[in-house]
């Protein structure tokens, strides 16, 4: 019987693996090998032969049978299937799928023990929903975090829905932990998880919220950008959202560009929407007021309903800002309403026809629409010269003439019996309009006001003033009333700080404060000491607990600072500090502020040096305003020369620096803590430091 040849094709990988090997068959072995009797190899194929042989040389020869006796001896031990390390050296290869390099590289990078999976029953992500969403209620946005990413994504391994990264990107955003809600996204996208509306919303609230204004508003033009490459179409909550950004973060201008996309979209403007640009107004410190005022007459003739919070923001409005230039203002504001309602009215009709039917949006509405709120930008940036000087001069005259008449009748209620607010003409009749409408003085929050009996606007420079445009405190409850808006105690707050001191209105607050059974607070009475202590009237602001202790409310650190501002003479600041002590209070850093403050405006050295020696026995560190205070104190004037003059209120400054030295020594400083500490766990800080040391610019750190 012949043996059987073994025919294989020899290709590269059998050339590379074969180079300098002996003969498979031996001639010891060669009757063990099955021979085809008779037949001639395929084409292509020749036998396994080494490539070391010459053409002519049998393989069955003498030489053969020695070499194949040295190859057995090394290839014994040898199983079937290893690969001997001759004929490689490779251990990495190039061919490989992304799968295996994402593994190595997370082994690589893992550089804490692998967590065990959790045993037991396997919550669902329903229920970490509920669980987060419950923990951010209590204002534990680290646990909630914590539980989410260790528990649920390490521990059971779930994966997770769109609803979780949801909700805790809205806990992210109500605190303003910008970094941490785009992380929270940029993973959400990165597991083929859709982005909802309400992702949205929250990513833009985290950037309104966010203690560096400037970062959070480029991080939410990025996202609106990459919102309109996408074509994303947002509805009116999140075009909310995206206004709060412009109103904390950037300007006025930047609510307009916004708002002219939300009525180019074809959304129903609401109070709410209005309320972002109040916010925006309030910004501007020099025309804020006067901003408010025109939002307010263009959201009347929307037929808008203000709320209590519109009505909030108004008086914040008087508090914090100007009406601007005079002249202005009378024009915008004091103009008839038929005049400016044909440029300003965005059209009812066209309101109406979207609701019915909000996806057809006709070009010509959008558009008409559109320039109604570019015509009402471009009267609220107008140039200060608006009038020309006759119509300027006519006014003039029409103002003599009025304070000619309001002498002859020698009437108490004119208008400039109030800095000037108001200038009328026409007294008698006005009197009569007023009494009809039930008010005591024109209310520019009234539409239903006869503007033309007024003139023009006189000098507004106190928020009393501010506050007499809206009919002072009777008019602007009544108006609230009109509208159905029950004040709250924050209303009430407000108008604590507004109204005129001393005046009856100021007296009547908690009369009115009971009359619509508001609850008080302790804040509303630490608004009336603080303004009384600001006055200089400290007897005053301390008559001011009595009435405090008879509602059954305790005064708290607040309370005490306002009192501290009142504190001038050094006795008055020991006093307080002595009272402090046998109540059991330590008082905190920002009455010891408030107390040098007071020392510093009067240089009082040896009140300063008291004041340091309390807060060294009580052990409350200095934060860096309290620092920068004292280094100011310590400072010799600029053209102070003791050697030359001699200074009775600087005699003193030579013993408190020297004390001043040796208390720093001793006192340990606060460092003011990050924003976002609190949110952050352990794992997190280290990276989140790196991040954002980039972030943090010197005027922000104090934020």
């Amino acid at each position: 019987m012949r043996a059987l040849r073994v025919l294989v094709p020899l290709g590269p990988l059998a050339s590379a693996l074969l180079p300098g090997r002996g003969h498979w068959a031996t001639a010891g072995k060669a009757s063990s090998l099955l021979r085809v009797p008779c037949s001639a190899p395929p084409p292509g194929w020749r036998p396994f032969l080494s490539s070391e042989e010459p053409p002519g040389n049998d393989p069955r020869g003498s030489g053969a049978g020695a070499a194949g006796e040295e190859e057995e001896d090394d290839d014994e031990g040898v199983e079937f299937g290893t690969l001997s390390g001759r004929f490689s050296s490779r251990k990495y290869y190039h061919k490989t799928t992304s799968r295996f390099q994402n593994l190595k590289l997370q082994e690589e990078e893992e550089d804490e023990p692998e967590r065990k999976p959790r045993r037991g029953p396997k919550n669902t992500p329903y229920w970490y929903f509920l669980r987060c969403k419950a923990l951010i209620k209590e204002d534990k946005l680290a646990e909630a975090l914590e539980l989410f990413e260790v528990q649920m994504l390490k521990e059971e391994r779930l994966q997770p829905e769109e609803s979780n990264y949801t909700v805790l990107i809205g806990g992210c955003g109500r605190v303003g932990y910008v970094k941490k809600a785009f992380r929270l996204y940029n993973d959400m996208k990165k597991r083929a998880l859709i982005p909802t509306e309400a992702t949205y919303t929250a990513l833009f609230n985290a950037c309104a919220e966010s203690p560096w204004k400037d970062s959070g508003l480029q991080s939410a033009l990025k996202l609106r950008q990459q919102l309109k490459d996408k074509n994303e179409e947002l509805n009116l909550i999140t075009y909310h959202a995206l206004l709060k950004v412009c109103a904390l973060c950037s300007d006025l201008r930047m609510c307009f560009d916004v708002l002219k996309e939300i009525v180019h979209k074809g959304h129903v403007l609401t109070a709410e929407t209005f309320s972002f640009l109040l916010m925006s107004c309030i910004k501007d410190s020099e025309n804020g007021f006067r901003y408010a005022l025109q939002v307010w007459k263009q959201m009347t003739k929307l037929g808008i309903k203000a709320d209590s919070h519109i009505y909030n923001l108004m008086l914040r409005a008087a508090r914090d800002c100007g009406i601007g230039d005079p002249v202005v203002a009378s024009e915008l504001l004091l103009s008839p309403a038929d005049e400016s309602s044909s440029q300003l009215r965005l059209a009812p009709g066209r309101q109406k026809k979207k609701v019915k039917n909000p996806r057809k949006k006709g070009s010509e509405s959008a558009a008409a629409v559109q320039l109604d709120v570019e015509a009402m930008e471009k009267q609220f940036f107008q140039e200060t010269s608006v009038q020309s000087e006759e119509l300027i001069r006519q006014q003039n005259k029409d103002v003599t003439r009025a304070e000619a008449e309001a002498t002859a009748l020698n009437s108490p209620s004119v208008a400039p019996s109030r800095a000037g607010a108001l200038m009328r003409r026409g007294q008698d009749e006005m009197e009569q309009k007023q009494a009809s409408l039930g008010c005591n003085a024109p209310n520019l929050l009234d539409s239903r006001m006869p503007n033309s009996a007024v003139v023009s606007l006189g000098t507004v420079a106190t928020p009393s003033d501010r506050l007499a445009l809206m009919g002072d405190v009777e008019g602007f409850l009544k108006k609230m009333k009109e509208d159905n808006v029950e004040p709250n105690i924050k209303t009430f707050t407000l108008l604590a700080e507004l109204v005129e001191p001393q005046s009856p209105s100021e007296s009547s607050l908690l009369a009115l404060l009971d009359q619509h059974k508001a609850k008080v607070d302790v804040t509303f009475f630490n608004t009336l000491i603080r303004k009384k202590s600001k006055q200089g009237d400290l007897e005053g602001a301390k008559s001011v607990l009595p009435a405090l202790v008879k509602r059954g409310l305790s005064p708290n650190l607040q309370t005490f600072c306002n009192l501290a501002i009142a504190c001038h003479q050094e006795k008055d600041g020991l006093q307080l500090l002595s009272d402090l002590k046998r109540s059991g209070v330590t008082p905190n850093k920002y009455i010891y502020s408030t107390l040098i403050a007071a020392a510093v405006r009067h240089l009082n050295y040896s009140y300063l040096t008291e004041i340091l020696r309390d807060m060294r026995n009580n052990q409350v560190p200095p934060n860096e305003v309290i620092i920068r205070q004292l280094e100011f104190a310590a400072r010799y004037p600029p053209k102070f020369d003791r050697y030359k003059s001699k200074n009775p209120y600087l005699e003193k400054i030579d013993g408190f620096r020297g004390y001043y030295n040796r208390w720093l020594k001793v006192m340990a400083a606060e460092e003011t803590p990050h924003p976002w500490e609190k949110y952050r766990t352990a794992k997190r800080v280290g990276d989140d430091d790196k991040e954002e040391a980039g972030q943090d610019q010197p005027g922000q750190k104090q934020q």
